[in-house]
Formats: C-alpha cells, sequence, structure tokens
C-alpha cells in the first residue's frame, strides 16, 4: 500500500487530495500581518520550487521564461488547473493567503502531476498576501493576464479599503501587467461587481473588453464554471457580475 493509499487525507480512486481535510476560513484579512516567507524582488523568486520541469536547478532562473498569469486569491485552484491545459506552455501562478486552503492546493497540483505526467507542470501556488506583495513577485509588465474571482466583498462600508481591487492597488496592478494585459473580475455581490467596475472604469490605464471580445476570449467562459465558488453560485441558481478590462498606456 502507498502512502497516498494509506493517508485518508488523499482519494484512493483519483490520488487527489481531499478537500474537506483542508477547510478553513472562507476569507482572511488581507491588512493582518501573517507569517510567511516574502522574495525581496522578483529577481529572488525560485522558479524551480514550483516549475521544476522548466527549471531543474536554482541556477537556471534565468531561461527566459516567467510567470505570466496570476490568479489573485486562487481559492483551491479550480481556474490554475483548468487555464493548466488550454495555455500548456504559459507559466502561471495562485497567490492564497490561507495556508491550509494553500497546502490543498499544493497537494492537488503535485498529485495532478503523478497522475498525468508532462501535464500541469506550468502551475504553481504560493501563500502570500498580494495586496502587500505584488511588486515583490513581478516585474514591469512581466504579466498578460490577472484574476480576480469572488473576491471578499468586505460589506462594511469601513472595512473596503480591504478590497483586493481599489484605486490605489489598480495602480500596482498596472504596473506588472503589460500594455494589453487583461484583468479578470467576477463575484455573486452585486454592490461589489459594481465597485471593481467603476474602479476599472475611472482608471486611465485601463477600458473596457468590447463584446465582440468577450466572446471570442476563451478564458471568460472560465470566469464562472472553472472554480467551486463558481459552480456553486451556478447550484444555487445565483446571478454573477463580470468586469473585465485591458491594460492600455496612459494618454500623453
Amino acid at each position: 500500500m502507498s502512502e497516498k493509499e494509506a493517508n485518508p487525507t488523499f482519494s484512493k480512486s483519483t490520488g487527489l487530495p481531499r478537500k474537506r481535510f483542508y477547510r478553513a476560513r472562507a476569507h482572511s484579512n488581507p491588512l493582518s500581518d501573517s507569517h510567511f516567507p516574502v522574495p525581496i524582488s522578483p529577481g529572488h523568486v525560485d522558479y524551480s520550487l514550483h516549475y521544476p520541469q522548466h527549471f531543474p536547478s536554482s541556477d537556471q532562473v534565468d531561461n527566459g521564461k516567467k510567470i505570466q498569469f496570476a490568479d489573485i486569491g486562487c481559492g483551491f485552484g479550480g481556474l490554475l488547473i483548468s487555464l493548466s491545459t488550454l495555455f500548456p506552455e504559459t507559466l502561471m501562478i495562485g497567490m492564497e493567503l490561507r495556508d491550509k486552503v494553500t497546502e490543498y492546493v499544493k497537494e492537488r497540483i503535485l498529485a495532478l502531476r503523478v497522475t498525468n505526467p508532462g501535464q500541469y507542470q506550468n502551475i504553481s501556488v504560493v501563500r502570500t498576501n498580494s495586496m502587500k506583495y505584488i511588486p515583490n513577485y513581478f516585474e514591469k509588465g512581466q504579466l498578460s493576464k490577472m484574476f480576480f474571482l469572488f473576491p471578499d466583498p468586505h460589506f462594511k462600508e469601513k472595512n473596503h479599503r480591504r478590497r483586493v481591487i481599489s484605486p490605489f492597488l489598480l495602480d500596482e496592478y498596472a504596473y506588472v501587467l503589460e500594455v494589453g494585459g487583461i484583468i479578470y473580475t467576477i463575484t455573486d455581490v452585486e454592490e461589489l461587481g459594481d465597485w471593481m467596475k467603476a474602479c476599472l472604469e475611472n482608471h486611465p490605464m485601463f477600458e473596457a473588453l468590447t463584446d465582440e471580445e468577450l466572446k471570442a476570449d476563451p478564458v471568460t467562459k472560465l470566469l464562472s464554471s472553472a472554480t467551486e465558488e463558481g459552480q456553486k453560485v451556478d447550484r444555487n441558481g445565483g446571478q454573477t457580475f463580470r468586469a473585465v478590462y485591458r491594460r492600455i498606456a496612459p494618454s500623453l
């Protein structure tokens, strides 16, 4: 009997971790001081720990490949896993504040790599506070896509400063996104949807995708279907509110 077969936290049939053993609070306070390692700059991110097939050792991190997609508050990793096969040559990372959820996603990715040789080598997860440390992980113009799916709504007005989409934070996201890069947001809370759309609409470095562009983008179909939260909303007959915006060069 293998170690995983004897471990109740893993499914005997699929080899994947069982989510119920990694339950955590729905959200964490992004303004609190959690304890986890943070790279002092993007150049100090050890890609070999996240993508060993692409970077066999920490000495080989300068091979031209860099992370291009970032799923902010990635939850249980459903979107990452769907994107992995849709963009197999693109490196992507999930950023999650909750420790148990991060551990689940790590185990899920490792199990998928074992059961699907050669696949899922382009995705990883890191426990971090993306509201504080985005510039520690990504260089200027490095990312082509950022995802903010079903973020904590922080309903109380005094807590709006904790929202992951805000005018101040959009400045940071614009910095790490390349011109033409896309921010994807979705929520089942109408007030939050209006807030995120207004923040993006009023920012000088973002413009909304047209209906035609949204229909042609295969990623938009995954915003509600690929995530566990989106699937729950669909099962309950709920409504979602989406805002998808492109990074543009500022007007002179």
